[in-house]
């Protein structure tokens, strides 16, 4: 099958570069622009094509673009931490569909950060593969895989099990969406929950005259821990003071 490769981020790069030790023919490459690229320059390596097969993933509305992928007549296409939404004009020129790798257990946890609202709201944590459509990942799911959230776990320890269950679940479920056998089953649109990327703004701020349960704001708190990320925060004298949580579990001695 000639695949057309949407990705972005550690996550792509792993399975592009497995997808392609497995002899798969990767026939395009679309990448975010350089502001946004997270492991572009090794998705760009690591798929050696020319110039004229790799795109620019911020114009996939430009009806240029469309018909340069029309051209090309990829058999299925393959969405990894892709952020841009697919409109049906460029959906509708994959025979195969295009097959979208989610970090959250669909239909919880939509749309940005799967990893802070398990922590924050309860929610199930896993993986989905599913076949994208007009909607943010409401299509036909094909296999999925729930992963526990651990009182000891962080925004970012939980988004490492993710990135992980995620590789595991494509490997064993590739062979069958190349086969055809996979399965499709339908989403329940009604269900589920669904978040924007600046629904974090909403959280990120504690405020101090504010009365919280406990297990909200450490459930906050730990949801915002990232390296590479300032967290949580409260506001002094018009300063915000920035919060990580360090947690770690006791270890049961023997008597």
């Amino acid at each position: 099958m000639r695949i057309l490769f949407l990705g972005n981020n550690w996550l792509a790069w792993k399975i592009l570069e497995w997808l392609r030790a497995e002899g798969e023919e990767i026939a395009g490459l679309v990448v975010h622009p350089p502001e946004k690229q997270k492991y572009g320059e090794k998705l760009v390596k690591c798929a050696e094509l020319p110039a004229a097969a790799v795109f620019d993933g911020s114009k996939l509305r430009d009806p240029g673009l469309i018909e340069k992928i029309r051209t090309q007549k990829f058999d299925i296409g393959l969405s990894v931490l892709f952020d841009y939404i697919l409109k049906p004009e460029l959906l509708s020129l994959f025979p195969k569909g295009v097959v979208n790798l989610h970090p959250a257990f669909l239909p919880y946890n939509r749309g940005q950060y799967p990893n802070v609202w398990s922590i924050v709201e309860g929610t199930p944590s896993g993986v989905t593969l599913h076949y994208i459509d007009e909607k943010i990942d409401t299509g036909d799911v094909i296999a999925r895989e729930q992963v526990p959230v651990l009182p000891v776990d962080t925004g970012e320890s939980l988004y490492r099990k993710l990135e992980r269950a995620s590789f595991r679940l494509f490997k064993v479920t590739w062979p069958l969406i190349k086969s055809g056998k996979n399965k499709r089953v339908r989403q329940k649109r009604q269900s589920g929950t669904y978040h924007r990327t600046r629904d974090v703004e909403k959280i990120d701020e504690i405020r101090l005259d504010r009365s919280y349960l406990a297990r909200d704001l450490i459930n906050i708190l730990r949801a915002r821990t990232f390296t590479s990320y300032r967290g949580a925060y409260f506001v002094v004298d018009g300063k915000r003071v920035y919060m990580r949580l360090n947690l770690e579990a006791e270890v049961e001695r023997e008597e």
